[in-house]
């Protein structure tokens, strides 16, 4: 089992889907307002993020799922949301399996050439990448008015109860 990087996998989904939540009743012009500084449209981004990290799962479990490779995103709801609970499926299966982290994977690099990826990195990217993503599309979002939900790690340890919060009147375990 590998524990160790449950957490790091999970926050990535669950802060997609609350992003997700809030993008929901966003009208088609804002789906698709960019800002400077950002990757591009929200519409664009948030697909980069889902593909990308379907294609990284599926290069690390040789199991690549046929949507990742669409550069087109999908316009609706249900396929994003779709999207994220079979990309979720996935990292739990992976999560089930022992795996070696200095396996290497032959990636192109962002020069275009080929390179040795360790496990461990193609990993420590999943969660980078989601993460600067979605901070873009908050600044599109501010830009545009509306609130930004929290998506934080630790607010994803609270929220599910990974990290509860421990009252004055009720002191921490010891």
């Amino acid at each position: 089992m590998n524990d160790g990087l449950a957490d790091a996998l999970h926050h990535n989904t669950w802060a997609m889907r609350r992003l997700l939540a809030t993008l929901a009743p966003l009208t088609e012009a804002q789906w698709d307002t960019t800002a400077l500084g950002t990757y591009g449209t929200i519409r664009a981004t948030y697909w980069h993020i889902v593909a990308a990290e379907g294609r990284y799962c599926g290069r690390l479990t040789g199991e690549r799922p046929a949507w990742a490779s669409s550069a087109i995103p999908p316009t609706d709801i249900a396929t994003l949301a779709a999207c994220l609970d079979d990309l979720e499926r996935r990292w739990e299966q992976f999560l089930a399996t022992p795996f070696d982290a200095e396996l290497r994977y032959l990636m192109d690099g962002e020069d275009g050439h080929p390179r040795q990826v360790p496990a461990g990195v193609v990993l420590a990217q999943v969660s980078h990448h989601g993460s600067e993503h979605r901070a873009q599309i908050a600044t599109i979002l501010t830009h545009l008015g509306i609130p930004v939900p929290d998506w934080g790690v630790w607010d994803y340890a609270e929220a599910t109860d990974r990290s509860p919060l421990h009252h004055a009147a009720t002191p921490p375990p010891a």
